[in-house]
């Protein structure tokens, strides 16, 4: 098989294992533990649409060691929660990152073993399930929010994850600035750097030295080490080593918990099935959401968007499909000609005339993907009217950015620029779109991820 059918169900972890069972030399690696989830009692469930395949992967708190003690004090839940959803004929994989301290309302759930159960309408935090009331209640709490039929369930705690980054002998990544975190127990130098499994689980878990120390930004980092790992785990050197990929899938399986219903032979179909998916089609993003209204430590839906995304994951049209994307030989030569946000860098320049306009456009060209390098007042370039400029052979950047800009802007070329393009705001400046929906750019209505802050998993951050 290829790089692109190992990693194609690469966030399962057990899926990309089981296709190996072809090979008798690895069966004795796939010692998967199993838990008992009873979806009869779920109630009325989301239809499930055939082709499409939807994994709740779940990492958890709990710990081992000397830290074990933690577990009993404050229980198990998880910490990371990604609805995986595996378009088979589309041949696409979206990991939708649902936050701990998302706030929703419980569709309830009875009480199980040492577990009270929870009370139905009951609004807690999205990982408090699965403390209250074990697997089955997360499952069904989460199927209830987002009306997205989850197929199946995985779980990996923190020694498994640590167990499978050292498998793969460290996963790589640029620590732009030193990094301490106690609570973590992080201490990064900056530069790039090979990570083993306890300093890639002191990264992934650390708040502290993140942008905002909040657990959405320690998602968009676990978004980037998600990605590492999955090109690491594509890399010809595990792929070629029978050694290696055996600790490699050996790893993976003693470390995973799944429902009682993911078969092994059904982990191999579904992995054979997607051979032909390649890392540029392994796309990542975290549902949108607002702070809740109560508590801005907590977070809540942002609606209509969140609702928008579910119903393409539970429709099947989260994914593109490649031959519909081609349409002939006029749209073949538009999608090479677009580009994406995170593809653009971004300067702004404030020639409107409001004071600290400049500051409160950038976090809305943040939020869309854009990269902003920086903001400031007219030097070279002040044009009366809205105008973004690019490099020479670089329209398709400046096209994305006024794709995204109410009224759109006029686009020029300025030959003293060189790898990112100029917005300046002129005196008709009306603001950016925020939902994609009516940016001028038809091809976005019919893409449920745009305007989403959507990475892929080949796209990597370097130090330089």
């Amino acid at each position: 098989m290829s790089p692109g059918q190992w990693v194609a169900c690469g966030m399962t972890g057990v899926v990309i294992a089981a296709s190996l069972t072809g090979y008798v030399g690895y069966r004795d690696a796939l010692a998967v533990q199993t838990e008992q989830i009873n979806t009869d009692a779920w109630g009325d469930r989301p239809a499930q649409v055939e082709g499409i395949r939807n994994i709740l992967l779940l990492a958890t708190d709990e710990r081992a060691g000397e830290d074990a003690a933690f577990n009993e004090v404050n229980g198990i839940r998880p910490d990371v929660l990604i609805l995986v959803n595996i378009d088979v004929d589309k041949g696409g994989v979206t990991m939708v990152n649902l936050p701990r301290d998302l706030m929703v309302t419980s569709p309830g759930c009875d009480p199980a073993e040492d577990k009270p159960g929870v009370a139905a309408g009951t609004v807690d935090q999205l990982n408090h399930a699965m403390f209250f009331g074990g697997l089955d209640c997360q499952g069904k709490t989460i199927e209830a929010i987002t009306h997205v039929h989850l197929d199946h369930m995985v779980i990996v705690d923190f020694a498994g994850f640590q167990a499978i980054v050292d498998s793969i002998g460290g996963v790589d990544m640029c620590i732009p600035e030193p990094l301490q975190d106690r609570n973590a127990k992080l201490d990064l130098p900056a530069g790039q750097q090979t990570l083993d499994g306890t300093q890639a689980l002191a990264l992934a878990r650390s708040r502290d030295t993140t942008e905002n120390g909040s657990d959405l930004d320690r998602i968009k980092r676990q978004q980037e080490m998600i990605g590492a790992i999955l090109r690491k785990v594509t890399t010809g050197e595990i792929m070629s080593s029978p050694t290696t990929l055996y600790d490699f899938f050996a790893s993976v399986t003693d470390s995973l918990i799944t429902d009682d219903g993911f078969t092994v032979d059904e982990m191999g179909e579904l992995a054979i099935a997607m051979r032909d998916v390649d890392l540029g089609r392994m796309n990542m993003l975290m549902v949108p959401v607002d702070d809740y209204v109560n508590n801005r430590d907590k977070v809540q839906l942002r609606e209509p968007e969140a609702s928008g995304l579910f119903a393409a994951i539970a429709a099947g049209e989260a994914a593109s499909d490649p031959e519909e994307d081609e349409g002939g030989e006029e749209a073949g030569e538009s999608a090479e000609e677009s580009v994406s946000p995170s593809e653009v860098s971004v300067h702004i320049v404030n020639n409107e005339g409001t004071p600290g306009l400049a500051a409160q456009v950038e976090p809305l060209l943040s939020g869309l993907g854009f990269t902003v390098t920086g903001s400031g007042n007219p030097t070279t370039r002040a044009p009366g009217q809205t105008t973004v400029y690019h490099a020479p052979g670089e329209e398709a950047k400046a096209a994305a950015l006024a794709d995204v800009l109410v009224g759109g802007a006029a686009i020029e070329e300025a030959a003293d620029l060189s790898g990112s393009v100029e917005l300046v705001m002129g005196s008709d400046w009306q603001g950016v779109e925020q939902d994609g929906a009516d940016s001028g750019d038809e091809g976005s209505e019919d893409d449920p991820l745009a305007g989403l802050g959507v990475t892929s998993a080949d796209e990597r951050v370097d130090c330089g």
